[in-house]
């Protein structure tokens, strides 16, 4: 679980990144993301493995729904269908290039902890924040 509940991240392909709710299915979850829930707040990247520019928006969840797991697989990972309603805009650039040198993985600082959350294993997903994370992306609006 995050160290501030309610303070989550997402990795997406994002079909239009201006949108004003982003409804995003089936999307994997690490470091806690699987218990967000509807009133949390969102910080919305739009995925650079889709050719977008990492950090867009700002948002409240209005609707979290899990993906039951498939009869036949022993281990996977959750997944959930994430309904997100943009409440501000990025004002800065925030993505892979800004955060690749945030590589010492002990040093606490809020960089490093989206580096290692969201491209050490580079696939899209649904992360949990801390305090210190949650506050460091506010400054980007």
């Amino acid at each position: 679980m995050p160290a501030r509940p309610g303070a989550y991240a997402i990795k997406a392909a994002l079909a239009d990144p201006g949108a004003a709710v982003f409804e995003l299915q089936a999307q994997k979850t690490m470091y806690g993301g699987k218990h967000v829930a509807a009133g949390d707040t969102v910080y919305v990247f739009h995925s650079e493995n889709g050719g977008g520019t990492g950090l867009v928006a700002r948002g409240v969840v209005v609707a979290a729904e899990p993906v039951p797991p498939r009869p036949g697989i022993e281990r996977r990972t959750p997944c959930v269908h994430v309904t997100v309603r943009c409440t501000a805009r990025a004002r800065r650039p925030l993505g892979r290039r800004e955060l690749k040198p945030h590589a010492d993985w002990d040093d606490g600082r809020p960089e490093t902890e989206l580096n290692f959350k969201f491209y050490r294993q580079a696939t899209d997903k649904i992360v949990g924040l801390s305090v210190g994370a949650a506050a460091f992306l506010d400054g980007c609006f």
